[in-house]
């Protein structure tokens, strides 16, 4: 093959190599980024974690931790597109492409790990239970076990529950719902004695009923939150860890955190150590 034509055929196999990895970079979070653009699923009903106001604005720890999270990315506030994210969608929501990241008091588990990956923890919690004011008969997950007329909400998609029963009160009566405001709805309305979840989204809604709701206070798990994202996307994991490790270490993860929760009077833990 004449010279000429070797020099041809490099060229032309080298132009398509770099198509073909530019075509896979922008396939993944960081050319989606690289756009302006991004699409994160969070809770729209977790007074505190994630909620959408009634103008229509979001707040809450999660929220503020995926602006910042967008804005290490090169997104801004402008580029990102919220969806809410239920306990029992939140895989689907990632692995089908409907969004690309994942903050809604997600908590890392192995078997999640096996259909999606995680970045974190960006926050410990424990598992603790949400009563009415007045209804002195539960002190702790054991005492469930006190009365079997007792019943215990807790929200599909989540593990709360059954580790409550599994450990502590095998003969409570599970009560289960769609999102977590039909739990806080049931107990004040008494068709649940208690629910059950993470101490900082009880916390959440004790503070927006004081009057008539308390946590417990008595933690009995330890939760660690991570942010979900697709599978195999190294670079975008990488970006996203880097993103997190900066937040805790310019002290603007404690200011997140107080400003979101700590009007509550909810015991503010020490940041995490991300380990991916």
């Amino acid at each position: 093959m004449p010279k000429s034509l070797l020099r041809l055929v490099a060229a032309c196999s080298a132009f398509l190599l770099v198509g073909a990895c530019g075509s896979g970079d922008e396939s993944g979070l960081v050319g989606k980024a690289g756009k302006g653009t991004i699409d994160i699923g969070i809770s729209f009903d977790q007074p505190g974690l994630g909620v959408r106001r009634l103008d229509g604005t979001f707040k809450g720890i999660d929220v503020d931790v995926a602006r910042y999270v967008a804005g290490e990315l090169g997104v801004d506030e402008t580029g990102i597109t919220w969806s809410e994210a239920q306990p029992a969608n939140r895989e689907k929501l990632l692995t089908s492409g409907q969004v690309d990241l994942v903050l809604s008091t997600y908590s890392i588990t192995e078997k999640r790990k096996e259909v999606i990956d995680f970045v974190g923890p960006y926050f410990l919690a424990g598992q603790d239970l949400l009563v009415r004011m007045d209804d002195g008969r539960i002190t702790g997950p054991e005492s469930l076990n006190d009365d079997p007329n007792l019943r215990l909400c807790s929200v599909q998609g989540t593990t709360s529950a059954e580790f409550v029963k599994t450990e502590f009160a095998k003969n409570v009566k599970l009560v289960e719902y769609p999102k977590f405001s039909d739990c806080v709805t049931a107990v004040l309305a008494d068709n649940a004695d208690a629910m059950t979840t993470d101490d900082v989204i009880l916390a959440g809604y004790a503070a927006q009923n004081p009057e008539l709701l308390r946590v417990v206070g008595h933690p009995f798990s330890k939760e660690e939150y991570g942010i979900g994202l697709r599978k195999g996307d190294a670079p975008g994991k990488a970006k996203i860890a880097d993103a997190v490790r900066k937040m805790i270490s310019s002290g603007e993860w404690r200011k997140i955190i107080e400003r979101n929760v700590g009007p509550s009077g909810y015991v503010i833990p020490d940041p995490p150590t991300v380990a991916s």
